[in-house]
């Protein structure tokens, strides 16, 4: 955990001003964002597209990929090209990632934002739906960003990659989504060092609960992490997260509380921190 403090970006959402994107700051530029059919992807993708970026959409549900391409391509002038893909098989990134190259797309930034996850105890837990949930929260992120390396580095080029507040501690009653999520934070943190010499970056957007589609599916509404809470907004989120990346910041965590949270960690004993986070996410 030491050493991720230095390139924290504290954020305050209640404060956060709206995303301006008047003097688009890139030009005929391309980012390839997985997950943008909702939430912090779809936010992403606006983000990207109100700055003049081209976009890659990629997805398995190409309806609400094509009627949001179609909406950021009217709105901003950009080219916005949809693809299916299926990230959590086996061959979902390598299949993606050919399909990118097929079509002659050259790709500044990888956003890897698609995820998902489960909720409940292991030993009650959907095991094909887990392997699932670690194929796509984990392996396909290192293998479609191994893919399109050698290319970002050739351009100076900059990755996304979606985390969690969740990768800073153990998280009983969701131990394998957090254990992704603490997977691909220690890899952008390396990876960051390891090429640190290329001009490439690379960014690690943690949020906490987020106002997003993300709980139905992973049937965590009963928690007392969201029940009842009021949540910031996916547009926020992927406002801070957007800005992070371009500034080059590794580490960003989204909302002042978030941040205190995060930081605790660094001076609690493991075991008092597991228990207070299986408390707070207990189903209520």
């Amino acid at each position: 955990m030491a050493g991720f403090i230095d390139d924290d970006i504290v954020v305050d959402l209640a404060t956060l001003p709206e995303i301006s994107m008047a003097s688009p700051t890139t030009t005929a530029k391309t980012a390839l964002i997985t997950g943008a059919s909702s939430g912090i992807g779809r936010a992403l993708a606006a983000c990207f597209a109100a700055d003049g970026w081209n976009i890659v959409l990629a997805a398995r549900g190409v309806a609400k990929l094509e009627t949001l391409a179609a909406e950021l391509a009217a709105r901003h002038g950009i080219t916005a090209t949809v693809i299916g893909a299926d990230l959590s098989s086996a061959e979902g990134a390598s299949a993606l990632h050919a399909e990118v190259e097929r079509r002659g797309i050259v790709v500044d930034a990888l956003v890897a934002n698609a995820g998902a996850g489960t909720y409940g105890d292991i030993r009650d837990g959907d095991l094909a739906k887990d392997v699932a949930m670690i194929q796509l929260n984990t392996t396909s992120v290192v293998v479609l960003t191994r893919l399109v390396l050698a290319g970002l580095i050739a351009r100076r080029g900059k990755i996304l990659v979606t985390a969690s507040t969740a990768a800073f501690q153990p998280c009983p009653h969701m131990a394998i989504y957090a254990a992704t999520k603490a997977f691909v934070l220690s890899f952008c943190e390396a990876l960051a060092e390891e090429i640190s010499d290329t001009g490439v970056t690379v960014t690690a957007l943690c949020p906490g609960p987020t106002a997003t589609g993300f709980f139905d599916a992973a049937e965590m509404n009963a928690s007392a992490l969201v029940k009842g809470k009021r949540l910031p907004s996916s547009e926020s989120v992927a406002a801070v997260g957007y800005r992070a990346m371009l500034k080059g910041r590794r580490v960003v965590v989204p909302g002042l509380m978030n941040n205190i949270l995060v930081q605790s960690v660094r001076f609690t004993p493991r075991r008092v921190i597991t228990r207070i986070v299986s408390i707070m996410a207990r189903r209520v």
